[in-house]
């Protein structure tokens, strides 16, 4: 077979075996070959600063030295077992040490899994099915995650809006659905429901702050009505801080999930609580009826489980948040300066591990706040970007502990070069 070196063939092949032309996770008219630290290249050798890192798990950049070597020396000890291997206890047990209402962990492999599991696992320790979650929250690809995700027509709260095709009218009941931020909708609808089994909640909702005490709110709500708190912290968790988004904001759930970086870029994700909770995922503690099955080929696979523990051993070193912050900062006034000086109306909207802009005067507050006044002049932002060497989604940029000066000087030329496509 001759090989392929020019990008438009790649996506031709590409249309001709995958739906759609991609993988359903990003943009499929570009073919990523390679990345080393902050950078990343098409398989036309165009070269960029990298914002998208993977969507999250490449926290230290491409090739990290370290991560490397820990990879390389597991290969060729084992790839994966399905069974208990070392490796996996020794992240089980640095991902208790660090994240605070951990006291068990079950590994899955991938991020949607664990939300799936978590959901199933509060069901099961209360014995009452209805969830509540937030519009525009994402939790994954199970039917119970896949209702408001993304709802093109607003209807009233707390109806469920299923965002695919093929989940049963069924599950809708099963689901409800409440603004972010609106602690007032959350406490009507506990107290309407008797049967709600736990709010799930991403600390940071894709990159929408959670305002002042609305987390602790959630957790007082949740221990009047003795309903159990979960955190989707796939993307926060030892992003915003070492422990995650409970250690940012000092609420802790009653169950988390973890995804992105425990990983180190393998597939791998995790789900915790305390040891009573998980207990139902030991028949020999909770008996035949109680019992949650969970089995996966890849869960605590040892490749990705060095990979992981490499990484969170990185983060952990004296001044890598502070870093990673100062670098978000960085990019953050960047793009507000300019866009002030050419009198673009614009919020930034996130933390400064993640975030993006909004081109609108209005806070984002919600999923129905948080848009584009224009979305034309987003994508046209994006895309010029692009053309000048920045990498990133169209709705968030995470900063990474590889970027380099010379990184941000390139970023901020083409910020310059974006907005001037505005003007």
């Amino acid at each position: 077979m001759n090989k392929l070196t020019s990008q438009s063939e790649w996506i031709a092949r590409a249309h001709a075996v995958l739906p759609g032309g991609g993988f359903g996770n990003f943009d499929p008219g570009i073919v990523i070959a390679r990345g080393q630290g902050s950078r990343v290249w098409d398989e036309d050798g165009a070269e960029y600063v990298d914002y998208l890192i993977g969507s999250g798990p490449m926290l230290l950049g491409h090739g990290h030295a370290e991560v490397m070597e820990a990879v390389l020396e597991q290969l060729p000890l084992g790839m994966t077992f399905f069974a208990n291997n070392s490796k996996g206890i020794e992240l089980a047990e640095a991902i208790v040490d660090a994240v605070p209402c951990c006291e068990q962990v079950r590994f899955v492999a991938s991020g949607g899994e664990a939300d799936m599991y978590a959901i199933r696992l509060a069901r099961a320790y209360t014995g009452r099915t209805k969830i509540l979650k937030f519009e525009g929250g994402y939790h994954g690809m199970s039917a119970e995650a896949q209702m408001s995700l993304a709802p093109a027509q607003h209807v009233n709260f707390p109806q469920a809006v299923p965002d695919s095709a093929g989940i049963p009218a069924s599950v809708a009941d099963e689901m409800l659905i409440a603004p972010f931020n609106d602690l007032a909708a959350v406490e009507a609808l506990l107290s309407e429901h008797s049967d709600i089994a736990a709010i799930i909640a991403e600390p940071l909702q894709r990159i929408i702050p959670a305002a002042p005490g609305f987390l602790q709110g959630l957790r007082d709500l949740c221990d009047k009505h003795h309903v159990l708190l979960i955190f989707d912290e796939i993307v926060t968790g030892f992003r915003l801080a070492y422990g995650g988004a409970q250690e940012r904001y000092g609420v802790t759930p009653d169950i988390c999930t973890l995804g992105k970086i425990i990983g180190g870029g393998f597939p791998l994700a995790a789900l915790g609580a305390s040891a009573e909770i998980m207990a139902h995922f030991d028949k020999s503690r909770v008996g035949v009826d109680k019992w949650l099955m969970q089995l996966g080929t890849l869960s605590g696979n040892p490749i990705a489980a060095v990979a992981g523990l490499k990484t969170m051993e990185v983060l952990k070193r004296p001044g890598s948040y502070d870093r990673l912050r100062e670098v978000g900062k960085t990019l953050q006034d960047m793009q507000s300066n300019v866009l002030k000086e050419a009198g673009i109306p614009h919020k930034i909207c996130g933390d400064e591990t993640l975030f993006d802009i909004f081109f609108t005067e209005t806070p984002c507050r919600d999923y129905r706040s948080a848009k584009h006044d224009d979305p034309t002049r987003n994508a046209t932002y994006n895309a010029t970007l692009r053309a000048h060497g920045v990498f990133k989604s169209p709705g968030k940029l995470y900063p990474s502990l590889a970027i380099t000066q010379e990184d941000l000087d390139l970023t901020q030329a083409a910020i310059t070069a974006a907005v001037a496509s505005l003007t």
